[in-house]
């Protein structure tokens, strides 16, 4: 299926836009698109909900985007009803705020992340797009904000598979280099990471490819992609070999990390919502801070 680039995404209407969430990374959230043309098939947990409740009528809808017309007029009216209670924002759950080759998303994305970063209020950003350059503008965009990419293989077959219409891999690596080269904090989820019946790959080339990084977090595919497959002791085996692959990798390396729980077959990690904790020092700073494992 091919994507055709629309001359403008339809709008839609909310009535709020900030919100809690008790999702992983949680703190505050934004979602200010509805659907997303990445296409991803893992399946799409955000896309099962918007089916389950009648937002979209299939996935072809979902891949279609739409842009919520009235988010920074929501946001004027909502950061100083939550500003003393948001430690940072997390960009998004159940879209991508930098979609590739969706410049009306990341033209959005980019004008909330400055409004919010205007109130000293600090972004984690998460995106299987390409971030623009512009981010680096410490005079617009907060220094403590936080980048980061989903990249689960470097198998361009796969990703034609599982993620059609997402950013090729290399350039996701390139974009967040460029950030962390700007030296700015940045991170990997590599999550859902894909069992061999998927992909034959080998982890270690992945992680060298992000040895960058500040963080990386790891987690298992919790959804059958294909009903012929479902979780067995051998896919248990590999998680297990692979969240150790991941934690040695990264204490070489002093690189912080989480391993999701459910991932490892002695699972003593965290909850995935204090992974990213700001600690505010006054109304004018955040002092961002990357929990250890």
């Amino acid at each position: 299926m091919f994507i055709k680039k629309s001359k403008k995404l339809p709008r839609i209407t909310r009535k709020s836009l900030l919100y809690r969430s008790k999702v992983d990374y949680g703190d505050f959230c934004i979602n200010h698109v509805e659907g997303c043309s990445n296409g991803c098939k893992y399946p799409c947990y955000a896309m099962m909900m918007a089916l389950r409740y009648g937002k979209i009528k299939s996935y072809k809808d979902w891949i279609r985007p739409k842009i919520v017309g009235n988010a920074l007029e929501l946001l004027e009216k909502e950061i100083p009803k939550y500003k003393n209670k948001i430690n940072f924002v997390h960009l998004c759950f159940s879209t991508d705020p930098f979609m590739y080759r969706q410049k009306e998303v990341a033209d959005l994305t980019l004008k909330i992340i400055e409004r919010l970063n205007r109130d000293s209020i600090r972004c984690t950003v998460l995106t299987k797009g390409v971030y623009p350059k512009k981010l680096a503008n410490t005079k617009k965009y907060s220094r403590d904000n936080i980048y980061g990419i989903t990249l689960v293989s470097l198998d361009k077959n796969f990703k034609r598979k599982i993620e059609p219409f997402s950013a090729p891999f290399e350039n996701r690596i390139k974009s967040l280099k460029y950030l962390h080269d700007k030296k700015f904090k940045t991170w990997v989820s590599m999550e859902p990471y894909p069992t061999p019946s998927l992909v034959q790959q080998d982890l270690s080339k992945i992680l060298k490819k992000i040895s960058f990084v500040d963080k990386i977090i790891f987690g298992r595919l919790n959804y059958r992609v294909e009903p012929s497959q479902s979780v067995c002791e051998e896919d248990k085996k590999f998680y297990d070999q692979c969240a150790n692959e991941v934690i040695s990798f990264c204490k070489k390396r002093g690189i912080d990390y989480h391993i999701k729980k459910g991932t490892q077959k002695k699972d003593n990690n965290k909850k995935t919502e204090k992974i990213f904790r700001a600690v505010r020092v006054d109304r004018i700073k955040i002092e961002p801070l990357l929990l250890p494992a």
